[in-house]
């Protein structure tokens, strides 16, 4: 449910916009506002689990996300779809990283490389099923049911942990770094909203650039505040470790928002630009994202074979190259010529997130795993909210530019111009790797 829901709504955008009253751009917030409450959430997780049960967490988090989703199908505003995605989003924070918890400390040691690869595969395959799903209940029933559907697998998956996940006595009262919490929230929610003001049009500027500014400022606070703090809810050692900042928060960051940029922007160019239906533009980005999934059983293979540096150069190449060639179909592009290029993004696509987030941790040591790993899936949320915003940023600056009432196909040719760009910028950062970076990592793997 977590990442179909992430992925499900960007093929319903136009329809829920229309419904409901709203620009496309407008609805971009409540895909944002979903990625933004996981960001902010996921930190908290292992605090929850420990402060309260793995289990009850577990069990309320799925319940919670049940009754968004009731919420979102329901809702009669904008403003009440906005509040319920966020309800959703923060739901949806502790549901992975405390179900792996539970996997983890209840698996047999024997079992634990077979459950992980069994748990894996639920986030590989919502991604891909989400586009073509939204679409064709968007097409052929209402876009409430993208919500509706959650409900009957909500009710089961409660019941399931209930029945079936152990308890176990709650640990101490665990110290909680609210100061910590306050600042990070802060400083990511204020610069997507300021983001997402830049895209309304000129008359917002001035408003968006005070927003950005005062998430700048809560930035700096949350970063000087966590070197300070004895148990800080995000521990930054990692970050003087070469191949982990580099991979995690600067050419891999940056990597990591042109990328996101394109599953948002696809589904609407085909339906806006090109004028197909909801579930032809599902079926678009399904080609996208099942590149995405073939290349799973060769990354490690590549990455044996020639290196994390070179991978990350070549692949990150052919990545920003691939997202250009996006800019330059059109309604007469030949079919299997969009399918071919798109089957090619999504592989480039999901080599760069698998050799950087495996680079990240290539050099970390045992004592600064966990920080590592908290700050690492912090940082990918918070890549993915900020590429959505990025991109409905560029939109709505291109639309503005040639003073469109509407978007039309040029709006995201030159805004997936801007993506292969940064994507571009990103494999040129890239190049700081030492030759060697990970080399003991993929002589292993």
């Amino acid at each position: 449910m977590e990442t179909l829901d992430s992925t499900i709504i960007t093929t319903a955008l136009p329809a829920i916009a229309q419904s409901l009253g709203e620009s496309t751009l407008q609805l971009t917030a409540s895909v944002t506002v979903y990625l933004v409450a996981m960001t902010v959430f996921v930190p908290t997780a292992g605090w929850a689990s420990e402060r309260f049960g793995a289990r009850n967490v577990f069990a309320a988090a799925v319940a919670v996300f049940t009754l968004a989703s009731l919420l979102c199908g329901m809702a009669p505003t904008y403003w009440t779809f906005l509040g319920s995605r966020l309800l959703q989003g923060m739901a949806a924070a502790f549901m992975s990283p405390v179900g792996r918890l539970i996997v983890l400390r209840e698996a047999p040691k024997h079992h634990i490389i077979r459950a992980i690869g069994l748990i894996v595969w639920p986030g590989l395959i919502g991604p891909v099923v989400g586009p073509p799903l939204g679409g064709f209940i968007t097409t052929y029933a209402t876009w409430r049911w993208i919500f509706f559907i959650n409900i009957p697998i909500g009710l089961v998956g409660v019941w399931l942990v209930l029945r079936f996940v152990p308890k176990h006595a709650r640990s101490e009262r665990v110290r909680f770094d609210r100061v910590g919490f306050i600042l990070s929230a802060f400083a990511l929610a204020t610069l997507i909203y300021g983001l997402s003001l830049f895209a309304e049009g000129e008359a917002r500027w001035p408003l968006g650039g005070l927003f950005v500014a005062v998430g700048a400022l809560c930035a700096i606070a949350a970063v000087a505040h966590a070197r300070r703090h004895p148990a800080p809810l995000l521990d930054l050692a990692a970050t003087a470790i070469p191949t982990f900042s580099l991979s995690t928060l600067t050419a891999g960051f940056a990597a990591r928002v042109a990328i996101s940029m394109t599953p948002y922007l696809l589904p609407l160019m085909f339906q806006i630009g090109f004028g197909l239906s909801p579930f032809e533009a599902g079926v678009m980005l399904l080609v996208y994202m099942a590149g995405n999934l073939s290349m799973k059983s060769m990354t490690t293979p590549i990455l044996h074979r020639f290196g994390f540096r070179d991978v990350i150069r070549v692949n990150g190449t052919l990545c920003a190259l691939s997202i250009f060639a996006c800019g330059l179909l059109s309604p007469a592009t030949a079919t299997p010529l969009v399918y071919a290029l798109l089957f090619v993004a999504g592989m480039t696509r999901s080599m760069n997130f698998t050799s950087m987030s495996t680079l990240a941790f290539a050099d970390v040591p045992g004592e600064l795993r966990a920080g590592a790993t908290t700050l690492a899936a912090m940082s990918q949320q918070a890549a993915s909210a900020f590429g959505v915003a990025a991109a409905a940023l560029a939109l709505g600056v291109f639309q503005a530019v040639r003073a469109g009432t509407e978007l039309a196909a040029g709006d995201f040719r030159k805004a997936l111009f801007v993506a292969g760009t940064l994507m571009a910028f990103a494999t040129i950062w890239s190049l700081r790797l030492s030759p060697d970076a990970g080399a003991e990592l993929a002589r292993k793997s």
